[in-house]
């Protein structure tokens, strides 16, 4: 009854309050069998009592029905590039770019000649983890194969 006063009080229906509560809840079982529908319950039901409780059931607590909605929000993405030097063979750039970012020969050495010619180059775009780990590995591969290629990423 005081569920019914509240939902009355601020414009809503018990059909409103009723949102979000499990199955097995009493006052959902109980509005169920008013013949509510589960269609419309889709909201949460958040009652506070006096003592801190919440959603006991309890008829001292008020209820506030409020739609929880969750906005995912895009991952950032970072350049990995490649650096000049004047040491590493143009060879092995297109091998690298050909291993680690799955580059065609073509590709691969477009982009080695622009490196070769600006300074720089652009291997690819990916979010952090991802750009972190691709810029290690070339990293150790250069040094392995005792070149000083540098790869690094910012953020796009």
């Amino acid at each position: 009854m005081v569920e019914a006063v509240l939902a009355g009080a601020r414009g809503m229906t018990l059909a409103d309050l009723s949102f979000g509560l499990p199955e097995s809840h009493p006052v959902a079982n109980q509005w169920a069998d008013r013949g509510m529908e589960d269609k419309t319950r889709r909201s949460v039901l958040s009652a506070d009592d006096d003592d801190g409780e919440s959603g006991n059931g309890s008829d001292s607590g008020t209820g506030i029905a409020s739609k929880v909605l969750t906005k995912t929000k895009r991952p950032s993405m970072y350049r990995v590039l490649i650096l000049n030097d004047d040491y590493t063979p143009m060879e092995f750039v297109v091998h690298i770019l050909e291993r680690f970012f799955n580059k065609g020969r073509e590709e691969a050495t477009q982009i080695m000649l622009h490196v070769h010619h600006h300074g720089v180059g652009e291997c690819g775009v990916y979010t952090y983890e991802v750009a972190e780990t691709k810029v290690t590995q070339v990293m150790d591969f250069a040094r392995r194969h005792q070149h000083p290629l540098q790869c690094v990423m910012e953020k796009k």
